[in-house]
Parts: structure tokens; sequence; C-alpha cells
């Protein structure tokens, strides 16, 4: 089981994706950004982490959103959630190839992850 850490990123009503890259696992597919928790990490700390060595981003953590798991072919997540407030980014992107921001509800429009599909409709 490989714990990841995600932000569900508002700003202005919006929530923001990323599109992985072909190449990466999951490529085409969009997420919630984040990633891999190191051990020993607190999961909030990863998230901060990860979204600054991924999108050159900073937000304010504001609350625990909820965890899903889900099992893939070749592994299994926990995929644990935080909702965050946007507050600065170059958007530099280096494992996605675009970003869009989406309205709340036309999110399951979107070609989400599966595990970020289970993890929103929990």
């Amino acid at each position: 089981m490989i714990k990841v850490v995600c932000g569900i990123i508002y700003k202005e009503g919006k929530i923001f994706l990323c599109r992985r890259k072909p190449e990466k696992s999951l490529g085409g597919y969009w997420e919630f950004p984040g990633g891999k928790v190191e051990a020993g990490e607190a999961p909030e700390a990863a998230l901060q982490r990860e979204l600054h060595e991924e999108l050159a981003m900073e937000v304010t953590i504001d609350r625990y959103f909820g965890t899903s798991r889900y099992d893939y072919p070749d592994f299994s997540i926990e995929l644990i959630a935080y909702c965050c407030t946007f507050k600065r980014s170059s958007f530099t992107l280096m494992d996605h190839d675009a970003y869009e921001w989406v309205k709340p509800g036309e999110l399951l429009d979107w070609k989400l992850s599966p595990a970020d599909v289970v993890l929103w409709e929990g």
C-alpha cells in the first residue's frame, strides 16, 4: 500500500486539477496534485513539499477532507486529501503536462484518476 497525499486546492470557487504526463503511471488522467508520503513524514508536510517540488506552489492547508483506498492492477494506494486555499505558484509542471481550474460540480466530467473519483464521491 502506497501512502499518497493530495490537495483539493480552491481559488475563487474553483478546484485545481493537473493532468499526468503521458509517459507517467496513469498518464492522461487528471488528479488532485500531491505525491507520496515519505517514511516518518506527516501527511501535511508531505503535501506542502510535493506541491512545492511539482508545481512551485504554496497553499494554506485548511482542513482534512478524507481518505480513500484504491487497488490499481499493479499497486494499491491510500489517498489522503486536504482542502487547501491557493496562495501562489509559478505553475512549473514536473509530472504533469496541463492544469485547469474546475467548478466543483464539473469535476466528474473530467477523466479523473480512479482513486480521485472514489475520494471525491466518498
